[in-house]
């Protein structure tokens, strides 16, 4: 029978072997709080951001509003990193497919936005529930034909969370899903692939949270940006990240998890890549609102 030394020896060795052969699970993620910009504007149709998208380096953003207008411009940033301002460069009211400008409310009420590699929006909507292909932020809609599943959606409760894979297939994940009763099954992730709409997976339904934005980071792996309100004690947020295939999910991996009153009415998020980690940019929808402010919250992933 071997000592104690002897199986400290063979423990260690056969931990070793184990690594080398990946079959030990990952070591957590270090997650790290980079600051927060509150930004402000003067017209009339500055604030309730519920949409964000940057480019691969941070430096350039797109804004939507759930009043349905988008703006655009740079982010300035210091030497590490930190939002120090952001310069509009433009600004448009969104169209229907007829060439009509919205107007706020119910066909307005813009919520998602993702941008694909040729450059093009996509944009969910509540009120209306639907998504429509914008090629430049001045274009008329293009319709996307809805799924099936979009009538079951709730009233206000519709299509917050947007994102589009690399390979141009539109994600989109309710704020709200009717389960039948005495059952939860989770939030749908709705996959629009050519010219047919799949339900490939479902996110996990977790605590008090709901699905607010979503992005593909640069890593692959779906991002979810979470949220949950409780009156006067305001918001909390969380993001998890999901590895993905074109046929599977997994559980998932809780990045942040704030308290109420950390942030504000975080719904927007973006993910991108810095020199020492996946960076996530979130922006807050001010609801125009004099009590709340639109913030650009900033945090690095590094594995």
């Amino acid at each position: 029978m071997p000592g104690p030394r002897q199986a400290l020896i063979a423990a260690a060795l056969a931990a070793a072997l184990a690594l080398a052969a990946g079959s030990l699970p990952a070591a957590a993620a270090t997650v790290d709080y980079l600051g927060t910009f509150v930004w402000r504007g003067s017209d009339a149709d500055f604030g309730g951001f519920s949409g964000l998208e940057l480019d691969e380096a941070g430096g350039r953003y797109t804004a939507l509003s759930d009043r349905g207008t988008v703006r655009w411009g740079s982010v300035d940033r210091d030497g590490q990193g930190r939002i120090r301002a952001l310069t509009t460069a433009g600004t448009a009211r969104l169209q229907d497919s007829g060439g009509n400008k919205l107007r706020a409310g119910y066909l307005g009420d813009a919520e998602g936005l993702a941008i694909d590699a040729q450059g093009r929006l996509f944009v969910s909507f509540e009120g209306l529930d639907r998504i429509a292909r914008f090629d430049t932020p001045d274009s008329p809609a293009v319709r996307i034909p809805p799924a099936p599943q979009f009538r079951r959606l709730r009233p206000n409760a519709g299509l917050e969370a947007l994102a589009v894979t690399p390979d141009g297939d539109i994600l989109t994940i309710p704020e709200a899903w009717p389960a039948p009763a005495g059952k939860d099954g989770g939030f749908p992730v709705l996959r629009r692939s050519g010219d047919a709409w799949t339900v490939p997976f479902r996110i996990p339904r977790s605590g008090p949270f709901v699905p607010v934005g979503a992005d593909v980071g640069p890593d692959g792996r779906l991002y979810l940006l979470e949220r949950a309100f409780k009156g006067v004690q305001g918001f909390a947020s969380r993001v998890r990240r999901f590895d993905m295939t074109p046929d599977s999910l997994s559980a998932g991996e809780v990045l942040i998890e704030t308290g109420f009153l950390r942030h504000d009415n975080l719904e927007g998020l973006a993910v991108w890549r810095d020199a020492q980690g996946i960076r996530l940019t979130m922006i807050s929808d001010d609801n125009f609102l004099f009590v709340q402010r639109t913030e650009l919250v900033e945090y690095r992933v590094r594995d």
